[in-house]
């Protein structure tokens, strides 16, 4: 079963529409009793990093996530700010992230972009897979949805799954183990965004 933490942010019935339509078992999870049963998990996130990061607190799965994650070893995706909270910390906050792979999260440098680029960055962009990963096997031609003005930096090149233009070259999509994450929405993709995720059921 793949489970989308639900403490407050995120598309969570989106993930769970997707899988549905796919015959794939996925359901939410509010608590760390039912993220426990899970054999993947998806954390969303929207909006500012500080408040996700204390929404996550808050909601009593953080200990349990990290558990999961680190220590079970269970595939997670992190999506949007669900990627950014694994990141070690954020310029959009103070609170500390995740940590599950090295690296910060950083506020484009607007001192790149042309008179047609501004932020956020939003709307549909390329992604350029780095690597030959089962994340995006079968995804020709890859475009997927975005809405953000910060994006991961990680700290080891070996971490990017993906990259995207926009103003400068940024890492779209990182994994570290079986810790992947996507700055873009898949559940907002259409034809490529439910490949990616039933590619991930599979991981």
């Amino acid at each position: 079963m793949i489970a989308i933490v639900d403490y407050g942010l995120g598309n969570v019935h989106a993930f769970i529409n997707i899988y549905k339509r796919l015959n794939i078992p996925a359901a939410s999870a509010r608590t760390a009793e039912e993220l426990a049963v899970a054999e993947r998990i998806i954390l969303p996130g929207v909006g500012a990093f500080d408040h996700a990061m204390e929404r996550l607190q808050q909601s009593g799965m953080r200990d349990a996530l990290d558990k999961l994650v680190q220590v079970d070893g269970k595939p997670v995706l992190g999506v949007c700010v669900g990627m950014q909270m694994m990141a070690d910390r954020s310029e959009e906050g103070k609170r500390p992230g995740l940590g599950w792979i090295a690296g910060d999260v950083v506020r484009f440098d607007e001192k790149n972009f042309n008179h047609r680029t501004h932020l956020p960055h939003m709307g549909w962009n390329d992604v350029e897979p780095c690597v030959d990963e089962a994340l995006f096997a079968g995804v020709e031609s890859p475009k997927f949805y975005f809405l953000h003005s910060y994006h991961y930096a990680p700290a080891a090149e070996a971490d990017i799954l993906a990259k995207t233009t926009y103003g400068a070259t940024f890492a779209s999509a990182l994994r570290r183990g079986k810790i992947f994450g996507t700055q873009f929405h898949p559940e907002k993709s259409h034809r490529w965004g439910v490949s990616l995720l039933a590619n991930f059921a599979k991981i």
